[in-house]
């Protein structure tokens, strides 16, 4: 089994938060995949953006305010 570090954006509102995982690969049919610890992770995160509390969700990620550009 190998694991890698990656990236997963969680977009909620009008935030979005960059999250660091660890993606387990195998020769499973189900490759690549999270831990459960990661799962959770990603859902703590968006809940924390919905609920609006910004100090929780970067204490678990990087998080950055999306505005709109002006055509």
């Amino acid at each position: 089994m190998i694991t890698r570090r990656t990236t997963r954006l969680v977009h909620e509102g009008q935030y979005v938060a960059e999250v660091e995982v660890e993606m387990s690969i195998t020769n499973e049919g189900w490759s690549p995949y999270l831990s459960l610890d990661d799962a959770y992770k990603l859902d703590d995160v968006r809940q924390a953006l919905r609920d609006g509390d910004l100090n929780r969700a970067s204490l678990l990620a990087k998080v950055f305010k999306l505005t709109p550009v002006p055509a």
